[in-house]
């Protein structure tokens, strides 16, 4: 294996099988970084959602999808421009990748908090190793008004990666949370995450998140921060706290983290959230 690569990987605690392929998911996700800082590709475009969390925030879970948001709507951007760099990245670590692309339909299953016609879906995998892949999504018509700051990685080599500030994440997250429609199915990594803003004392963009919930039809009008409270109340004491904890386990470390989730617990972290 690439010195590199076990580099990287040496800094996982890897028990399991699960352990692994989620300390590899990581690493390839880091490689992609790399590869399209290399291509100029944040003079354009801005990391964004819970891997952006997990891997410039420390959020202490793990995460699949990297999600990417145009600095400005851009109808003809094609990612398909960067592959090239992406690839030749994964060659220099000793690794062949595949990028395949992931086509939509109304009832599809992609993970994302909503489907549009003006989003890139691609999958990334190991020619050799095709179960680990991530997927990439680049949004070109995506809601403004949010803040980003220059983020530094030290592997596979020192660079920076221009990331959503940790306000308009919250706000992308809050945005998931209240409206993400997986019909039976809940994210309990919606949960997880807000726990942590939350605990960490980050504040709520209120002006992103109304961005986002006029340009997905959710608000006919700006709201204020009360009002997205209640909004928040109300999800909660309609959401099933078991099929919550069930979705997240696979994706954290300590179970015992989870013994204190109840409706309760999550009002009462409502109630603690503070506006940017």
């Amino acid at each position: 294996m690439n010195p590199v690569i076990e580099q990287m990987l040496s800094r996982y605690r890897v028990d399991t099988v699960n352990d692994r392929q989620n300390a590899m998911h990581e690493v390839m996700q880091q490689v992609t970084l790399a590869a399209l800082y290399r291509a100029g590709f944040f003079d354009k475009a801005a990391f964004y959602g819970g891997t952006c969390l997990r891997i410039f925030y420390n959020l202490p879970r793990f995460s699949e999808d990297m999600d990417f948001s145009l600095l400005e709507k851009n109808p003809n951007f094609s990612i398909e421009d960067y592959f090239q760099f992406i690839e030749t990245e994964f060659k220099a670590m000793g690794r062949e990748v595949e990028i395949s692309k992931k086509e939509k339909s109304g009832d599809s299953k992609i993970e994302s908090a909503f489907l549009k016609d003006n989003t890139d879906v691609y999958n990334i995998a190991f020619k050799t190793e095709k179960t680990v892949k991530i997927k990439i999504e680049v949004d070109k018509d995506p809601p403004l008004k949010f803040h980003t700051d220059y983020r530094l990685l030290l592997l596979p080599f020192s660079f920076n990666t221009r990331c959503f500030s940790t306000s308009s994440l919250f706000a992308g997250k809050m945005h998931a949370f209240l409206f993400r429609n997986w019909k039976t199915r809940v994210k309990g990594r919606d949960w997880y995450d807000m726990e942590w803003y939350v605990r960490n004392n980050h504040k709520l963009d209120l002006v992103h998140l109304n961005q986002r919930c006029l340009q997905t039809g959710h608000i006919k009008k700006e709201i204020n921060f009360s009002e997205v409270k209640e909004l928040l109340r109300e999800k909660v004491l309609k959401t099933n706290m078991e099929r919550v904890k069930d979705d997240v386990r696979p994706f954290i470390i300590s179970q015992d983290e989870l013994k204190i989730w109840s409706h309760d617990y999550f009002l009462q972290l409502v109630d603690r959230m503070i506006e940017r």
